[in-house]
């Protein structure tokens, strides 16, 4: 069965369980008295510091049960094991057959570095946990009362998670660290949180004019939950309020009195388990989308330029029009410094590297094109190969003034600063595009907000290093180098500084960006690069791809 059928026989499951739930709901619902509802919604919302009160002892629940996953699996962190149990909750309240569970595991090997093994081998312990608690506790307090609702299958769940928790805690064995007292905290976690959690219906009850105490409460909840391992419909719709129902019914409750704190009790578990989860997507750090934001790191100490040239290189495919014209306004000296002028050929077809090379300029051919990114990263180790004191490029379609070398690159020279970006909107713009006006800034916003810092031209094609920083620097991309050039450097430490500088609309050839294709490639390497995550290993490119800078 392909990918497209599971998910489409999953949104069955799904709109089948919540149309039957609801369904069920209305029906139920329309046989009793509305009044008892209005008036069990009357008491709740009266009583915000009774409601505050339960829903945080609902939450301790969770908060015990992940401080017991992190004592099973001490390599497990609390924070992480209580974002783990918390998206479960969360999506098992979205996704139907409680599919969920399977990003409790997930989540703490991503987030939390636990191996699968370890995971899912003490996930499937503490679930079978619950699961024996849930039946132990009905067994105890209402043998009768689980016997009458649930039947025969009422033992069904307990014989299945007895053996699903004795399979995850001899794979827990194998797979970590664990003694024989894991098995008893875990059961003595569940009897506990299940008890924590029934303060819920014991409050929901009062609210729709039930009294129950304690012992009845936690019989309701355990004969709820049990109920809920056969549920279909996302959040156990339906299921846990029928199930609720005819336990309270079986206590001596009015139907409609039972039925209200049944809704109302389930109302505040998904409010709760839908807000927690969405948090627990983001705390702690890292998020389940990994990092959003560079981490800090601290700037290095000014280290003064050595000695050697300043070496400019070009980034050019198919530029046979422009590039000669910009080798030759590239100056000769610079701060006192000879300058190299280099273009990086990158795979052009239409005679680029010979017109560079009549012009004067070094040039380094790459055999096929393979990207901006790359062509930059071949410019940068080719000038720290040549010992460069400072590393500067543009592009070489003439968009760039090379008569400006010495405002952009003066500053690292000066000692003044590691990395150096020409800001065009704090210089002159003769000529850009308006939608490519809008692009620069609103992508110069979002790579400030990730940076941790103000930047004021983030897709910039006039850029400066040190040496050190042109040495350690990485792109982590062929595609392109703004923003992932700028994040490495930041995240390493080397100071940042920007110069106004001047920009006018190219006149020659075409740029390869296009929103839709640049988003694709920008948006994942800069994940990568927050992330620290390596990328994949490149294979050589058939087809061309154009070598430009951003969006202009």
């Amino acid at each position: 069965m392909d990918g497209t059928s599971l998910r489409v026989r999953g949104l069955g499951w799904w709109w089948a369980g919540t149309f039957l739930a609801v369904a069920a709901g209305v029906v139920a619902a329309r046989a009793v008295d509305p009044a008892v509802f209005g008036a069990t919604w009357d008491a709740a919302s009266g009583a915000p510091l009774a409601l505050a009160a339960v829903t945080a002892v609902y939450g301790c629940a969770f908060v015990l049960r992940a401080w017991v996953w992190a004592r099973v699996v001490p390599d497990l962190g609390f924070g992480v094991a209580w974002a783990a149990i918390h998206v479960s909750l969360g999506a098992n309240h979205v996704l139907p057959l409680r599919l969920g569970e399977v990003l409790r595991v997930t989540t703490a090997v991503r987030r939390g570095g636990v191996p699968p093994g370890t995971a899912t081998s003490s996930t499937l312990l503490l679930r079978a946990a619950d699961v024996v608690a849930v039946a132990a506790l009905g067994a105890l307090l209402g043998p009768r009362l689980v016997d009458d609702l649930l039947g025969g299958l009422a033992w069904l769940p307990l014989a299945a998670a007895a053996a699903v928790g004795a399979a995850g805690f001899v794979w827990l064995r194998r797979t970590a660290t664990a003694g024989g007292r894991v098995a008893a905290l875990a059961a003595a976690g569940a009897v506990a949180g299940w008890v924590l959690e029934s303060v819920v219906i014991w409050q929901a009850a009062r609210w729709a004019g039930i009294g129950l105490d304690a012992p009845e409460a936690v019989l309701v909840t355990a004969v709820t939950i049990a109920a809920q391992v056969f549920a279909v419909a996302p959040a156990g719709l339906g299921t846990y309020e029928a199930a609720a129902t005819g336990a309270l019914v079986a206590l001596g409750a009015g139907a409609g009195p039972a039925l209200a704190a049944a809704i109302a009790a389930h109302a505040l578990k998904t409010a709760y388990s839908l807000v927690a989860g969405g948090v627990a997507l983001f705390v702690p750090a890292p998020g389940a989308f990994g990092r959003l934001r560079l981490r800090p790191a601290p700037e290095r100490a000014p280290v003064p330029a050595g000695p050697g040239p300043v070496v400019l290189f070009l980034p050019a495919h198919d530029e046979v029009d422009a590039v000669a014209g910009v080798v030759r306004r590239i100056p000769e000296r610079v701060c006192g410094r000879d300058v190299v002028a280099m273009v990086i050929d990158d795979g052009s077809t239409d005679g680029t590297a010979a017109a560079a090379r009549a012009a004067g300029a070094e040039v380094v051919s790459l055999p096929v094109n393979r990207g901006l990114g790359a062509a930059a990263r071949r410019g940068l180790s080719e000038a720290v190969a040549r010992g460069a004191a400072a590393v500067a490029f543009c592009d070489a379609d003439g968009e760039y003034a090379p008569e400006e070398l010495q405002e952009v690159v003066g500053p690292v020279l000066r000692g003044e600063a590691d990395y150096v970006v020409g800001s065009r909107f704090a210089g002159r713009i003769e000529r850009m595009l308006p939608h490519r006006r809008l692009g620069n800034v609103v992508l110069t916003k979002i790579l400030s907000f990730v940076a941790r810092r103000r930047i004021g031209d983030g897709q910039s094609g006039y850029r400066a290093l040190s040496r050190a920083a042109a040495a350690e620097a990485e792109i982590v991309h062929d595609y392109n180098y703004a923003q992932v050039l700028t994040l490495d450097l930041l995240g390493k430490g080397f100071r940042y500084r920007e110069v106004p500088i001047s920009y006018s609309f190219r006149t020659t050839g075409k740029t390869f960006v296009k929103l839709g294709r640049y988003l694709r490639n920008v948006v994942p390497a800069v994940h990568r690069e927050i992330n620290d995550v390596s990328p994949p290993p490149r294979a050589p490119r058939t087809t061309p791809a154009r070598a430009a800078s951003a969006p202009r």
